[in-house]
């Protein structure tokens, strides 16, 4: 069966990656490992690139040391949203009494991960892009896309959930996925990428600390 695989990046790494050993992950080897009976052809990968933030001044350039492995993966592609980061008036949580309720603080959101991940879903599904189209997130904004490519547009959807059992989104189950499969840590160790790798730029390797 050629599958399709939709990866919520940010959704996999607060999921089951953030301070783990398994970041250098090879998305291929994941979806061939979770998905033995299956023929991947593509494998697209959703994120934004980060910036530097206190006490993690290196993140951007790990995140393109990855970005960078991950394009040495014949059927990965990777797919770019944006970070906004604006000003907002929120509540204090425990505002001081006779003092301000509220203050000013600098909020950063991710943009565009989501909305991409539905669009190229729904548009290889309406084509036959594949005969499965797997998702690999936790987000319950993707049920309605899912519950269409499923149920109206009859394909074979399957999840891969890289939260904890605990975490599960009942919303995104309610779409009722025509399969659904947990991303444990044993499959994550087994799917590492090479710790040095070569592209046409050159050689390079696992950031330190991965």
């Amino acid at each position: 069966m050629r599958t399709n695989v939709y990866v919520d990046g940010f959704n996999l790494y607060y999921g089951c990656l953030k301070g783990s050993p398994y970041r250098w992950l090879d998305l291929e080897a994941l979806c061939a490992r979770l998905l033995p009976k299956h023929t991947i052809h593509r494998v697209r990968y959703f994120t934004a690139r980060v910036t530097a933030r206190p006490g993690k001044p290196h993140d951007p350039v790990h995140q393109q040391i990855y970005l960078r492995a991950l394009s040495t993966l014949p059927s990965v592609s990777i797919h770019l949203g944006h970070f906004i980061t604006k000003p907002t008036t929120m509540p204090l949580a425990n505002p001081i009494p006779g003092g301000p309720k509220f203050a000013e603080v600098l909020k950063t959101e991710e943009k565009g991960s989501d909305v991409n991940l539905a669009t190229y879903l729904l548009a290889d599904a309406f084509r036959d892009d594949a005969d499965a189209f797997v998702i690999v997130s936790n987000d319950s904004d993707l049920t309605e896309p899912m519950r269409i490519v499923c149920h109206e547009l009859g394909q074979v959807v399957g999840i891969l959930n890289p939260h904890p059992p605990a975490r599960r989104s009942r919303a995104l189950l309610s779409c009722k996925p025509t399969f659904f499969k947990q991303i444990r840590a044993g499959a994550l160790a087994a799917s590492q990428l090479p710790p040095t790798l070569t592209d046409q730029t050159g050689t390079f390797h696992k950031p330190v600390g991965w």
